[in-house]
């Protein structure tokens, strides 16, 4: 395995372009390095212009081109994208928005998981393309569809979904005595005495019940779990010996990573880093943080979904390697290479940007990153989405960066992450239905622990917050609201174990059924911290509390929270305002727990908790991180200009492996 490094690929698009390019596009695709490419996603109505008529005469000639260059082909089941003569044979397979409208044909992603009639043609397609190339020695491996839960697609509020969703309760509670009682539904006067009496919960006057919503996603997210399974079956069938994988997003919160990822060989993800910064940049920076990561990304977003997605299944080492004539760990099927076109703002890339991802991504635990796209749209809604080649098909930016990559520098291996950061969609789905401070979500404070971490120079691997624990030093859980008696039981076995825990504001809020503990915040897990909820406080912007111990004071925006005391000790205390001399972080033996929203608070107990438990720690200028994998270190630089660090000067946007740290 010693001889494996990181493989690059591409997608393309043989049915965007003239037949007579198919052949140069190939030797060009192998001449830059490539090794993967993924086609067909989107071609369904080529494949099938007509109900039961199939064309498969260009798609077997496109296979045979890149077959002849000794290109691998990915296939991909062409379900996100259902053609016009099936929408208007059965309109019934289209999705409700939250606003009780028809998503109609026109786009992508307008389906209703639920809907059977789509799931029996879901089952043709798929069947049908893998009776066809399942065994074509060029075809390594599939996608199922693309991009579960893309433009708000995950959950449909009408149609199908909606007459399915009571069945699934009904399954689920038996009764509606028991499923009035799980819900509280005695408040507001919503007790339902008939299954056909509920709908999803949307359009309602005010607040819809956080029961009643946590109930609902997990529908929706098990309807997608179940559409891609039967997608499964028939390619485990047909298509032995191949891999099958999803390309996931960016912070996507639609359905349950963890529940739909089950029966894939490994997970892939669409990285597109300048998009992700305008949606998703950290509260409370404003624009200039948005503008000066502008031309490159921030480092912390796009590696926190490295870090996750490497650790979906349980991370690599689990899958096994051996045996296989392609990698098995986690890939980015569709890396960003030059401006995209769906962001508010879309820049160019900054010179070296597109190595520097891929270097990254690797040093994350990618085994292969994938291109999006081969040559540039000339046609429809991404004319503006750059490729690795031009509109014109001269080689873009993207493509000579590429091409300079020296892929044997990058070795498969393993990431040595000590510490973990646990991550609930559950915990996500409560969480944002009611944050009770605008500014705050479950995604920005997970990441302001993550970002910590980072900063602090550690690896990490994000895991699911009921997974193993023993083979780390430091657990992280920044925002698991939901915790079980189940989930409370297995963490206290962790930290006996010998796990330093550290928890964030509003841990154990809720119970699996969405509502409080009745004995208060913290539930089956007061024992172990060593302390209850006091009072919780919602601070807007430009109000501010501050904290101080240990010789330090601290700002806290936007959310802080105070405990009283049955075992811990206080590490910091509020100064001012009503939470005046009150506990802000509270320690009870290895469990630590912050209450109060500050970076550098949480920075400061973090760096603490790492040192104790033999993690060492190196502070980074901003901008400025390490990865280590396969025994290698690398340090990037994602700011424009040099940065002086430990007396070297680090070029703007760069990478370089550093020996000794």
């Amino acid at each position: 395995m010693t001889d494996q490094h990181l493989l690059l690929g591409t997608c393309d698009y043989p049915e965007h372009v003239p037949r007579d390019r198919w052949e140069t596009y190939a030797k060009q695709q192998k001449e830059l390095g490539l090794t993967f490419i993924r086609i067909a996603e989107f071609a369904w109505s080529r494949m099938e212009p007509r109900q039961g008529e199939y064309n498969w005469k260009w798609l077997d000639d496109a296979v045979e081109a890149y077959h002849a260059e000794g290109l691998k082909v990915v296939l991909c089941t062409p379900t996100p994208t259902p053609p016009a003569w099936l929408v208007r044979q059965h309109p019934e397979i289209l999705p409700y928005d939250r606003e009780g409208r028809v998503r109609d044909f026109g786009s992508r992603r307008h389906y209703d998981f639920a809907s059977p009639v789509y799931r029996e043609h879901s089952r043709r397609i798929t069947r049908a393309m893998a009776e066809r190339y399942g065994q074509h020695p060029a075809v390594v491996g599939w996608q199922t569809d693309n991009e579960f839960g893309c433009h708000d697609t995950g959950r449909s509020f009408g149609g199908a979904s909606a007459e399915a969703f009571p069945v699934w309760l009904k399954q689920k509670y038996g009764t509606l005595d028991a499923l009035n009682t799980a819900w509280g539904n005695v408040f507001w006067s919503m007790e339902y005495t008939d299954w056909g009496q509920i709908k999803p919960p949307n359009l309602t006057v005010t607040e819809t019940n956080p029961s009643h919503v946590l109930d609902f996603y997990r529908f929706a997210s098990t309807m997608i779990a179940r559409f891609q399974e039967e997608q499964i079956v028939i390619l485990r069938e047909l298509s032995p010996g191949r891999f099958i994988t999803h390309n996931f997003m960016i912070f996507e919160t639609g359905f349950d990573h963890y529940q739909v990822a089950r029966g894939l060989d490994f997970v892939t993800w669409d990285n597109y880093p300048l998009g992700m910064l305008e949606f998703f940049a950290p509260p409370g920076h404003g624009e200039a943080l948005k503008t000066h990561f502008a031309r490159t990304g921030h480092p912390d977003l796009i590696s926190f979904n490295h870090d996750l997605y490497r650790g979906l299944l349980g991370g690599q080492e689990a899958l096994g390697r051996e045996g296989k004539d392609t990698p098995s760990g986690f890939w980015v099927m569709e890396q960003q290479c030059g401006q995209v076109n769906w962001a508010p703002f879309n820049p160019l890339p900054a010179d070296g940007t597109v190595q520097l991802w891929t270097a990254q991504a690797w040093a994350h635990g990618a085994d292969v990153v994938s291109y999006f796209r081969w040559r540039a749209a000339t046609m429809a809604q991404e004319v503006m989405h750059s490729g690795l080649l031009r509109h014109d098909e001269t080689p873009d930016r993207g493509f000579h960066e590429v091409k300079e990559l020296e892929q044997a520098q990058f070795p498969v291996g393993t990431v040595p992450a000590r510490v973990a950061l646990l991550h609930d969609y559950e915990s996500l789905w409560l969480y944002d239905q009611q944050k009770h401070a605008q500014s705050l979500s479950y995604w920005a404070q997970t990441l302001a622990y993550y970002s910590a971490l980072r900063a602090l120079g550690v690896d990490v691997d994000v895991v699911h917050a009921d997974a193993d624990l023993s083979g780390y030093a430091v657990a992280v859980a920044p925002a698991i609201t939901l915790v079980s008696a189940e989930r409370a039981a297995h963490w206290e076995r962790a930290v006996q174990g010998g796990v330093k825990l550290v928890c964030g504001p509003r841990t154990a809020f809720r119970t699996p059924g969405g509502e409080t503990w009745a004995e208060g915040q913290f539930g089956p897990l007061s024992a172990l911290v060593g302390a209850k909820l006091l009072q919780y406080d919602s601070l807007r912007p430009g109000l501010s509390q501050k904290v101080s111990g240990n010789g330090k004071e601290f700002e806290a925006v936007t959310w802080a929270e105070s405990y009283r005391l049955n075992g811990a000790e206080a590490l910091y205390k509020y100064v001012g305002g009503p939470l005046d001399g009150q506990s802000a972080a509270i320690r009870n033996g290895n469990v630590t727990v912050i209450g109060a929203h500050s970076p550098e608070l949480i920075s400061a107990v973090l760096d603490k908790v790492l040192t104790g438990a033999g993690v060492d720690t190196t502070p980074l200028p901003e901008g400025v991180r390490i990865s280590r994998r396969s025994g290698r270190t690398l340090v990037q630089n994602w700011n424009l200009e040099a940065v002086e660090w430990q007396e070297q000067q680090l070029p703007g946007v760069s990478f370089q492996f550093l020996d000794g740290i």
